[in-house]
């Protein structure tokens, strides 16, 4: 049977609980995972934030390997995530390997930091791509960049449409033939499903997460999401929330 030291192990409890550390949570962990999967590029500023508070866990007294440590564990998560929303296994584990063997030659905990943050925003660009793949013109693939890059900001259609260069009515006619529902439904939807995830994996209040995602108002977003998902976001939050 494995063995380990457990006085060395328990000692390291002691001095963490006098120095007043903790690892973060697996809610914690996990949103981040979460808005990679939603194909959110914010999901690097989350994980940049994760990594910095402190809370990742000490794995080597030598500061640069432990963020490399950190780095490649982050990076295995990342894949796993980007497969379960439909990546294909060898372009996941092909982009985990470019960017470790990145990594490897970084001398500095920032410039490791940093370089994490991109790997996150890489996985999430990757699977927002896959839903784009069904789209067959240039313009509906360049106004989903679009959404995505600006989900938490105000959106209009006939900002959209000046984006890629057409008319309003022309836009809207492709859109909704090519993604099968409207512009500003698809927009909808993408804050929605955001807004689950926040719900669920984060403390974050209503205010702040109507705020975060474009909403107009507090009550606006609670009469949006009520709308799409048949639930207030207290009675989402009541029955799928794990924080």
């Amino acid at each position: 049977m494995p063995s380990l030291n457990e006085k060395q192990l328990r000692y390291m409890e002691y001095l963490q609980r006098e120095n007043g550390v903790r690892h973060h949570t697996t809610n914690e962990d996990e949103y981040q995972y979460q808005l990679l999967k939603a194909g959110d590029p914010k999901a690097g500023e989350e994980t940049l934030k994760i990594i910095r508070s402190g809370l990742t866990g000490h794995v080597s007294h030598d500061p640069v390997r432990n963020a490399k440590y950190i780095f490649v564990a982050g990076t295995a998560l990342a894949s796993r995530a980007a497969m379960s929303a439909g990546l294909e296994n060898e372009r996941a584990n092909n982009v985990a390997d470019y960017y470790i063997l990145k990594m490897d030659g970084l001398r500095s905990v920032d410039a490791i930091q940093e370089l994490q943050k991109e790997m996150m925003e890489y996985f999430a660009h990757e699977v927002a791509e896959i839903e784009k793949k069904r789209v067959i013109s240039r313009d509906i693939s360049n106004s989903l960049d679009y959404i995505y890059e600006h989900l938490h900001e105000p959106i209009s259609v006939e900002e959209l449409s000046e984006h890629v260069g057409l008319s309003r009515s022309y836009f809207s006619t492709l859109f909704k033939n090519e993604m099968g529902i409207s512009a500003s439904e698809y927009i909808v939807s993408k804050r929605i499903e955001a807004a689950k995830n926040m719900l669920r994996y984060s403390p974050f209040s209503y205010s702040m997460i109507a705020a975060t995602l474009a909403f107009s108002t507090q009550s606006h977003f609670i009469r949006v999401f009520k709308k799409e998902t048949g639930l207030t976001p207290h009675e989402y939050r009541k029955q799928f929330g794990e924080t």
